[in-house]
């Protein structure tokens, strides 16, 4: 089973994008209000306007961002299709995980089949017979010394 055709290079730089979490807490603050400015992304992850631009480089060069122009502004816009390129890319496994998960929920279940049948079965130890020792009876000081 093979995915579709996706350049390595280009699943190296989403995969290398996404691996940080500043930059997917970017991406997933883009992709709920649309757009976002850098002074926004400062203020919301207290980086600093270098640290959120070296972010923003990064995406945009994996192409999962791209800023337009907009007068003074150039507010940052979310590019989902790079993600979906490396969402195809790991579809192709989805297969051999569904499989072993399978395979691991059925040994699961005969090991619980087989620890209810063994501890129904089981015998319950008899108990030992145990010997009583009298206890010396002690005095107290105190008490002993009241009594005179």
């Amino acid at each position: 089973m093979s995915a579709p055709h996706v350049h390595s290079t280009e699943l190296d730089l989403v995969f290398g994008a996404l691996a940080d979490a500043t930059r997917r807490g970017i991406l997933a603050h883009v992709a709920r209000h649309d757009t976002a400015s850098v002074n926004d992304l400062v203020a919301l992850f207290d980086l600093s306007q270098p640290a959120i631009s070296k972010h923003l480089k990064v995406l945009e060069h994996a192409g999962l961002v791209h800023r337009d122009r907009d007068g003074q502004l150039r507010p940052v816009r979310l590019n989902a299709a790079p993600m979906q390129a490396a969402a195809s890319w790991l579809g192709q496994y989805e297969h051999h995980w569904v499989q072993r998960l399978d395979a691991l929920a059925v040994y699961v279940a005969k090991l619980q089949r087989e620890r209810a049948t063994t501890t129904t079965t089981k015998p319950t130890p008899k108990k030992q017979k145990t010997t009583k020792t009298k206890k010396k009876k002690t005095t107290n000081r105190k008490d002993a010394h009241d009594r005179h």
